[in-house]
C-alpha cells in the first residue's frame, strides 16, 4: 500500500489538460453555472478517484457530471446518481452517511474507492473512444498502486466496463479471451501471476435514465454491493430501516 502515491496521483490527475474538447466543456460550465448552483465557486477540473488507499472495493463509473463531480470535485458527489449510489454503500454498511453533498460533507467510505475511466465531464455524458482511452493510464496507474489491497471491483455501466477491461489487464491482472460481456449481475474473476485475484462485477449505471425507469432498482444496486462486499473481504453491517426499501 502507497497513501502518499495515491495522493500524488490525484493531485496530478487533476491538473490534466490532455483532452481540449473535455477541458473547454468543463471549464466552460464551470464558468457559466446551472442558475441553481449560482453562488457555488466550481471545481471545473478533472475530478480524481475518493476513498481510503487501502481499499477492498473499488467502484468505476463513467464520468463526473457536469454540475456533479464537475461542480464539488468529488466523484458522484452532489448529483442524482451519487444520491443513489451513495444511499446504497449507507444501505450496506459501506459509507458513513447516506448523502454526498459536497467534498467537506464528512463522508467517509468504509473499505471502498470509487473512481472513473474518464475524470473529465463530457459533453452529454459521452466521452469520445479517444478521451477514454488517453485517459486510461490514470485508471492503470491508480490500479497499481490500489493492487495491495484492492479484491474487487464493480464496474458501472458497458462503457465502463469496456474501459476497465483493458486497465485491468495492463495493470497486471488476466483478462479471458474473448474479453467477458457486460450484464447486471456479471461476474467474472481475473488471475495474477504475481498476487490473488480480482473479482469483477457488472451493475447497470446509476443514471437517471436507469434508476427512474427501474431499470435499476435500489435493491438491484444493494444486492450486487452485497455481493462484491463479500468477495472483496468485506463485512459490512447492513443498516436497518426504511432506506432500505427498493
Amino acid at each position: 500500500m502507497d497513501p502518499e502515491g495515491l495522493t500524488r496521483l490525484d493531485r496530478r490527475i487533476a491538473g490534466c489538460r490532455a483532452c481540449p474538447r473535455l477541458v473547454a466543456w468543463r471549464e466552460e460550465v464551470a464558468r457559466t453555472k446551472r442558475a441553481a448552483f449560482a453562488d457555488w465557486t466550481y471545481w471545473g477540473r478533472p475530478v480524481p478517484g475518493f476513498g481510503p488507499p487501502d481499499a477492498r472495493l473499488l467502484i468505476i463509473g463513467l464520468a463526473p457530471a457536469a454540475h456533479g463531480g464537475n461542480r464539488t470535485g468529488r466523484m458522484f458527489t452532489g448529483d442524482r446518481s451519487g444520491d443513489v449510489l451513495y444511499q446504497a454503500l449507507y444501505d450496506v454498511g459501506l459509507a458513513s452517511r447516506p448523502t454526498s453533498e459536497h467534498a467537506d460533507d464528512g463522508l467517509e467510505l468504509y473499505g471502498v474507492r470509487v473512481t472513473a475511466p474518464v475524470h473529465c465531464a463530457p459533453p452529454a455524458n459521452k466521452p469520445t473512444p479517444g478521451e477514454r482511452d488517453a485517459c486510461r493510464p490514470w485508471l492503470v496507474q491508480e490500479l497499481r498502486l490500489l493492487r495491495p489491497t484492492v479484491r474487487a471491483a464493480v464496474v458501472l455501466g458497458a462503457f465502463g466496463w469496456q474501459a476497465a477491461l483493458p486497465a485491468f489487464a495492463e495493470a497486471g491482472w488476466t483478462v479471458p479471451r474473448p474479453r467477458p460481456v457486460f450484464g447486471h449481475g456479471a461476474q467474472v474473476e481475473l488471475a495474477a501471476a504475481d498476487g490473488p485475484p480480482l473479482g469483477v462485477f457488472g451493475c447497470f449505471h446509476v443514471s437517471q435514465r436507469n434508476t427512474f425507469t427501474g431499470k435499476l432498482t435500489p435493491e438491484m444496486l444493494r444486492d450486487v454491493l452485497r455481493t462484491a462486499a463479500g468477495a472483496a473481504g468485506l463485512n459490512p453491517h447492513e443498516e436497518p430501516g426504511p432506506a432500505k426499501r427498493g
